[in-house]
């Protein structure tokens, strides 16, 4: 029976093997990028297999059964030399019993690792799993979604390349279209969001990005910053979509001479007790002027599944708000399979069915062929990589201006090469993204704009030119003269309020 002092010392050993493993995985020079998804595998398998050993040697340490602190005693005794000699017996009577025991040293084990990959066979080369639209982790396979989204109830009918540019837009989709469905949607999303990057980045800690998102998103949800979903800091009515405007009455006094009728159908609005005189009405309902539902007294509300609607809505609001906020880390984790799906996806519409083909029939041989998977390309001039993953003719190269280079601050100093990929860019996700995180709208006022500075300059003047424009038409609002049935002459503010009131 093995001790636990040779427990421990077989914990440390693998420790340190499956350590100098993991060093030499990582040194190894990968190729293509089926390498380095299993090199990346293999590296997680050994790091799960590296804290299960440790966590083993934890426990044996912490001694829990007193075994090997017997043990200690045994050996460290007035009888040390007999302990000595009766297990010297043991092993003898042991190997007596058992003459062509093989005893396979660890070292064998981590030997016939480092074999199989540098030989590996067929099976250790798939050894993620992949459909074929994703190209074994160089592309995204969003059908499913496409058309769970394309089935929703009021979504645009878009075609699939432009769902690939605009699905992370979320922030767009109107709130009262953010339903059950679409909630289902988002769980769909960011399912199959979670178990890609899972194959493709298995050394990502999942369970520290999904804390992190947590506490960036908590912050902003409370702060009323998130995207799609602001901060409502408007009265109880206008939250209830009321008609009836608190801000022209500055007592339950006003109120009262509105009557019965038009006091009730505003406390039903709200789902409010609307029963009692005219006075405990009107005081009922002056009291949630500039409130929301959430701050108001329960015992104001009438007792029905209405009076609970509020906070149920805020809560799945929120819910939805933070799978959306999920959706927006995975989608900047995956922009680079983002961007190579959506080119993917364009050269293969411009393509006819037998070019398509025989590009499969290309990319199957050359899977097939590890020299060519080896070779290395000639590419001195640093040329891009055409679609053959060969460097494009230098005249290619020059008649599209690739030889210039453009800089966008906002998109985080990303480089973009000829003009024509710069000026797209401005409609992709990294730029919009990058807008949205300085709380700018990415829309036609701020094309061509690459500087984080110019782009703050223009929304500053947008919104002066506003303020000016508005200014402008609540002048002439307020110019504009009313008659009442007397009469008089008054502005239309004036004419406005008194209508409300009933005192034309």
């Amino acid at each position: 029976m093995e001790t636990i002092l040779e427990q421990q010392r077989r914990y440390h050993e693998e420790k340190e093997r499956l350590m100098d493993a993991k060093t030499k995985e990582m040194l190894h020079k990968k190729s293509t990028l089926r390498e380095q998804i299993n090199s990346d595998h293999r590296t997680r398998a050994m790091l799960d297999r590296y804290m299960d050993v440790s966590a083993n040697l934890r426990d044996s340490y912490e001694d829990k059964d007193g075994m090997r602190k017997d043990e200690l005693t045994a050996i460290s005794g007035p009888n040390e030399f007999a302990e000595f000699y009766n297990r010297l017996k043991q092993i003898k009577e042991f190997h007596r019993k058992h003459p062509n025991e093989i005893s396979i040293p660890m070292a064998a084990e981590f030997e016939e690792l480092l074999k199989a990959r540098d030989n590996p066979s067929e099976e250790a080369q798939n050894m993620v799993e992949f459909t074929d639209e994703e190209g074994y982790g160089r592309y995204l396979d969003l059908h499913d979604c496409y058309l769970k989204f394309i089935n929703l109830k009021g979504a645009d009918k878009l075609e699939y390349i432009s769902y690939l540019s605009s699905f992370d837009q979320l922030f767009d989709i109107p709130k009262d279209r953010k339903n059950a469905d679409y909630k289902r949607y988002l769980e769909m999303l960011l399912e199959y969001l979670q178990e890609y990057t899972d194959r493709v980045k298995p050394l990502l800690d999942q369970n520290e990005l999904y804390d992190k998102v947590l506490i960036d998103f908590e912050k902003k949800w409370d702060n009323g910053t998130f995207p799609g979903w602001p901060k409502e800091t408007s009265s109880a009515l206008t939250h209830a979509g009321a008609h009836l405007d608190l801000s022209a009455f500055s007592s339950w006094e006003e109120l009262a001479s509105l009557g019965l009728d038009r006091l009730k159908s505003a406390l039903m609005a709200l789902g409010l007790k609307c029963g009692g005189t005219l006075e405990e009405r009107a005081q009922r309902l002056f009291s949630t002027k500039g409130k929301s539902l959430e701050s108001l007294d329960p015992s104001l509300f009438a007792k029905n599944p209405k009076a609970k609607g509020p906070k149920k809505d805020t809560e799945r609001n929120k819910e939805m708000g933070f799978l959306e906020a999920q959706v927006y880390e995975y989608v900047e984790i995956l922009g680079e399979q983002r961007q190579l799906t959506h080119e993917n996806v364009q050269r293969k519409q411009a393509r006819t069915g037998e070019e398509r083909e025989e590009e499969e029939e290309e990319q199957l041989s050359e899977s097939e062929s590890e020299d060519e998977d080896n070779e290395i390309i000639y590419n001195p001039k640093n040329l891009p990589l055409g679609w053959d993953g060969k460097p494009i003719p230098y005249w290619l190269y020059k008649l599209h201006g690739l030889n210039i280079n453009y800089n966008c601050e906002i998109c985080g100093n990303y480089t973009y090469r000829g003009p024509k990929a710069f000026q797209r860019h401005f409609a992709e996700w990294r730029h919009a993204h990058g807008m949205r995180c300085l709380g700018i709208p990415n829309t036609a006022h701020f094309a061509n704009v690459t500087q984080i500075e110019d782009a703050v300059a223009c929304e500053s003047a947008l919104w002066t030119k506003q303020a000016s424009w508005t200014a402008l038409c609540v002048t002439w609002c307020l110019s504009e003269e009313y008659e009442d049935s007397i009469g008089n002459v008054v502005n239309k503010k004036t004419y406005e309020d008194l209508k409300r009131q009933g005192l034309l």
